[in-house]
């Protein structure tokens, strides 16, 4: 199943794509008398999709007529990966962790999926990087979760931008969530696609196109730390959430400036899309 939230008509609904096109909740609260709440993070909360199921028996609306926006606009939890995969870490003459080498992100560093990348003045930074990759979203909440437990918590999974500010990170590396949280530096999905759809998270296919062409891509079993680990591990140190987001890392990054186009795409997953503006205020 694969889920979103988007505009319509000047509101903003949840609802679920078919082949028919986007079904609003609304639509199939409306045709089956149900109560499903029309906001993506509480339906994620309920752990309950089996109302969804009959979608498609629902009124669609043309994917042409609305517009994506974040599937929940505030997170509980923003964990990143980096130097995950080894031609990153080569890119920016890094060395790959041992552990996974996280750090959390704000709310404020998000944009709208097809929206507007703002890169900071020049004397903030003049070296930034997008990076297309695979989010994890925690259906459960949890803590010290075993291996063979994980799948039970993944509620699904989606794609991710996440940016860099190379530069500043260069001058103090110790200080990543720096360099990696200035606004319009992240954004998710559209499009979260359910566990159950994939089947095996290991075989996804992570690519980050600029300006139309491929910059990176490479498989997620190339990860030094694969997905199912990532959320063991990181549930030893905190309880997880529901919406809680854990975005794996990227192959290698794009440079980027004002006037270009980055798109991260994960064939079965979805893609994130964005274009890059000089800042102006």
């Amino acid at each position: 199943m694969k889920l979103l939230r988007f505009r319509y008509q000047n509101q903003i609904h949840a609802g679920v794509v078919t082949l028919a096109g986007i079904v609003p909740i609304t639509a199939i609260n409306a045709k089956f008398g149900t109560k499903i709440p029309n906001d993506l993070l509480a339906i994620i909360e309920s752990g309950d999709l089996t109302a969804l199921k009959d979608a498609g028996q629902a009124e669609a609306v043309p994917p042409t007529e609305i517009t994506p926006l974040l599937p929940y606009p505030v997170p509980p939890k923003i964990w990143c990966i980096g130097l995950n995969y080894k031609s990153h870490a080569e890119d920016i003459n890094a060395v790959q962790p041992e552990e996974p080498g996280s750090f959390m992100k704000p709310a404020s560093c998000m944009f709208e999926p097809g929206g507007n990348i703002i890169l900071p003045p020049p004397r903030i930074s003049n070296d930034v990087d997008a990076e297309g990759e695979l989010g994890i979203v925690i259906g459960k909440k949890c803590r010290f979760v075993p291996m063979e437990d994980v799948p039970s918590v993944i509620f699904g999974y989606t794609t991710t931008l996440d940016l860099t500010a190379l530069d500043v990170l260069v001058k103090n590396p110790r200080y990543l969530t720096r360099a990696k949280s200035i606004d319009t530096f992240f954004s998710f999905g559209p499009v979260i696609v359910t566990a159950d759809e994939i089947a095996d998270v290991n075989e996804l296919e992570v690519i980050t196109e600029h300006n139309e062409g491929i910059c990176s891509r490479d498989f997620v079993r190339n990860m030094r730390h694969r997905p199912y680990h990532l959320v063991s591990y990181h549930s030893d140190f905190f309880t997880l959430y529901p919406g809680d987001l854990i975005s794996t890392g990227c192959p290698k990054g794009a440079r980027i400036k004002a006037g270009d186009h980055v798109r991260a795409r994960i064939e079965g997953v979805g893609t994130t899309t964005a274009n890059v503006t000089a800042y102006s205020g």
